[in-house]
């Protein structure tokens, strides 16, 4: 869009003047009236985008649309005109002559506000915000970016994208179902993060951040990531805003105190409310509030799923428990480390060095914590820098070899090995596991749960023998110190039968599958997560068998199962529909398989969002099925948008991206598009062998693929050629990886 782009013959765009997560805001010219409008569109998705969510892109924006077009207040952005233009939803408002009160505290070097500028913004935001709460509009995104500051002194509230009106309740729960709660992390209420019945006191609450903002110059949490600053909204009080300003007036401290109250009861009762002290305090010396400072009564903290096991942590010395998350689908045993008891630390004496400040430990607890909630949600490089972060503060406040500092290390290899960096993962294990055996001796739980990993990186870099033998080990060990039907060693066992199908003993690997499922069942119950992880892995090798009515049979309960112990939106029950889909797809049942992919990935992008890794499989498997019903062109399509936005989100040599590189070099193929086949199999195997190294069975797989692309661009000898290279390679077991 530009300088010649005009929407229904009356808007042309100029400039763009701004950018979001939904459209972009152009300044443009009203050419019927003669006046310079903004103009906001929503971006353009292409066909191949998930429909489903850009139909609530559509939506939202659509509403915004209504909500905003319903409020007339000088203290609101005014809305001139909405519609559609070949197939361009755009939203025409006043062009705002002034600076966002983001970029008021930026052209003040971060430096507070005086006072009367601040009383001046809370009254002006007050007034527009007791307008819109009365029309039944909570604005749920109130932060400095999105109130702009005129020329004229003049405050308006701008960008109702995610507001909610009083009488739309039903929609929002579908708008925002991403399982994401909406809002930005340092002006979110304690109730939107925990998914609670959001109403205009929550509106309150983001107003008293900005206020403490521009008050001070910081946020009232100004963390180093967002889930802390989402556990500083629910759980720590804030510091008084006169601890980083000792000149603000008690009045408007205490108005800014009250706003950040945890519970909306003890806020001010409604903007209006809000508006009257701000007055006061203008000429009352002393300020008495009305809501008393009650502390809450006890209660559970309710967090939505997005945040599940999320805590402010325990003390780093501290004992607390830790609870394993279940095995993940391909057999991976999680550990929790479990920290020494707690013991008075002695009296410090001359030239010893001082203990590590209590505040601090609690601190990188916390944000071990949030590496451990985001890694849950699968957020694997957010989670791997955080703990990456924590380790290395850590090991320079306690010491290289403090239990704590490898538990980091520990989640920092795990964080690797999730985001296809095994050898890196490797390394960082087998440092754990080092440390840990000479601190706490071979046998130790901790020290055998790194080795373990360590089996499993193995396994990850096409090294299964070794792999093996360190499966075997660490069994005979837990076997030795636990008993044979103890979790742990049952999780061992476990993936040991998933090692076994990597060493190509399928039948030896189904049976000890089988075995494992059996005694999960017996000790943990038939529904259990873990019992039903098994039973997962036993369908997995019934179909490396070959036996694919048997695996499909399989799955479906696995699915039927998992939808009764853990929901029909558990990330593990949607794993087992994807697997029925695949096992459909090897028995023909291709328009059966599409069927069930069309509906996946719907869900998967309902829950995780349309760029998940998950989201992009289901898709992956939806383009796989297409070519299986010979409509090439419409799976080529897939694929290339499925690999673009791998190639965008988890990075050129990701195993992902290159899988959907090699289905887009198969349709090219079957479309007869050789040359350029040729060229895609190729850059494949160059990154394989890059990464896995040159004799990986998926490197070498990767270089049978570009010999048979030569053989059908008739170029029989260097295909040969090929071949003998890869033969030899598989002859002589070249080392891979590192």
């Amino acid at each position: 869009m530009g300088e010649t782009t005009l929407i229904q013959g009356r808007y042309r765009l100029l400039d763009p003047i701004g950018r979001g997560g939904m459209g972009e805001v152009w300044r443009a010219r009203d050419e019927s009236l003669g006046r310079h409008v903004a103009v906001k569109c929503l971006k353009p998705l292409g066909p191949l985008h998930d429909q489903a969510f850009t139909r609530v892109l559509r939506e939202r924006f659509r509403r915004e649309a209504r909500v905003a077009a319903a409020l007339q207040h000088r203290g609101v952005t005014v809305v001139h005109d909405f519609g559609e233009s070949d197939g361009l939803l755009y939203l025409v408002m006043e062009l705002l002559q002034g600076r966002n009160l983001s970029q008021v505290l930026e052209d003040n070097e971060r430096r507070p506000l005086p006072v009367p500028d601040i009383v001046d913004i809370a009254e002006q935001v007050s007034a527009a915000l007791a307008y819109t709460h009365r029309q039944g509009i909570v604005h749920r995104d109130l932060k400095p970016a999105n109130m702009v500051r005129l020329t004229d002194g003049t405050v308006k509230i701008c960008d109702f994208g995610i507001a909610r009106p009083g009488a739309d309740m039903g929609v929002t729960s579908r708008l925002t179902g991403t399982g994401v709660a909406m809002g930005t992390p340092h002006y979110m209420s304690p109730e939107q993060i925990g998914g609670d019945e959001v109403d205009q006191r929550s509106d309150l609450y983001s107003l008293g951040c900005v206020l403490y903002e521009l008050a001070t110059g910081v946020p009232p949490f100004d963390l180093g990531d967002a889930w802390a600053i989402l556990v500083g909204h629910r759980d720590t009080p804030p510091e008084p805003p006169t601890s980083h300003r000792a000149d603000l007036p008690a009045p408007l401290e205490q108005i800014i105190l009250d706003l950040l109250a945890k519970r909306p009861e003890h806020r001010p009762g409604d903007a209006a409310e809000l508006g009257r002290r701000i007055g006061a305090a203008r000429t009352v010396p002393a300020y008495v509030p009305t809501v008393l400072a009650v502390a809450p009564p006890a209660r559970e903290a309710r967090l939505p799923a997005w945040t599940l096991g999320m805590t402010t942590g325990h003390k780093a010395a501290g004992a607390a428990p830790r609870t394993p998350p279940p095995d993940t689908g391909e057999g991976l045993t999680r550990e929790w480390i479990a920290r020494p008891a707690t013991v008075p630390a002695p009296l410090p004496v001359p030239d010893t060095p001082p203990e590590p400040p209590e505040e601090a430990l609690t601190t990188l607890a916390g944000r071990h914590n949030a590496g451990l909630s985001l890694a849950r949600l699968g957020r694997w490089a957010e989670a791997g820098e955080v703990h990456r972060a924590v380790a290395a503060e850590r090991e320079h406040l306690l010491g290289a070899d403090h239990p704590d500092t490898l538990a980091s290390r520990y989640e920092v290899a795990f964080t690797l090995s999730r985001t296809g960096r095994a050898a890196d993962a490797l390394r960082e294990y087998t440092h754990v596991a080092r440390a840990r055996e000479r601190l706490l001796g071979a046998d130790h739980p901790d020290t055998l749960a790194a080795r373990q990993e360590t089996a499993y990186v193995l396994g990850q870099l096409g090294r299964p023998l070794e792999a093996h033998q360190a499966y075997t080990s660490v069994l005979a060990a837990r076997e030795r110190t636990v008993g044979a039907d103890h979790p742990d060693t049952l999780r061992c066992r476990h993936n040991l039968a998933f090692n076994l199908s990597r060493l190509g003993r399928l039948e030896d690997s189904y049976r000890l599958a089988s075995e494992v499922a059996e005694a999960r069942a017996r000790v943990l119950g038939a529904g259990h997560p873990d019992t039903l992880v098994t039973r997962y892995e036993v369908a997995y090798v019934l179909g490396q068998l070959g036996r694919w009515p048997q695996a499909l049979d399989a799955y479906r309960e696995v699915a039927e199962a998992r939808g009764r112990a853990l929901g029909a939106d558990h990330p593990d029950t949607l794993a087992a529909r994807h697997e029925i889909g695949i096992s459909l797809g090897r028995l023909n049942r291709g328009a059966e398989a599409l069927e069930l992919y069309r509906d996946l990935v719907l869900d998967r992008a309902r829950v995780h969002g349309p760029e998940h890794p998950e989201t992009l499989r289901a898709r992956h498997g939806l383009g796989v099925n297409l070519g299986r019903l010979g409509r090439w062109e419409e799976s080529l399509a897939e694929s290339r948008d499925v690999r673009a936005i791998r190639d965008r989100v988890l990075g050129p040599d990701h195993p992902d991206t290159l899988v959907s590189r090699r289905e887009v070099a198969a349709g090219l193929g079957r479309l007869g598009r050789w040359a350029d086949a040729l060229a895609e199999y190729r850059e494949v195997a160059d990154a394989r062998e890059r990464v896995l190294g040159a004799g990986h069975p998926d490197a070498l797989a990767g270089r049978n693929d570009e010999a048979h692309c030569l053989e059908q661009l008739g170029r029989a000898q260097e295909a040969a050629e090929l071949y003998r290279k890869v033969a030899e390679l598989r002859r002589q077991g070249v080392p891979h990886g590192a």
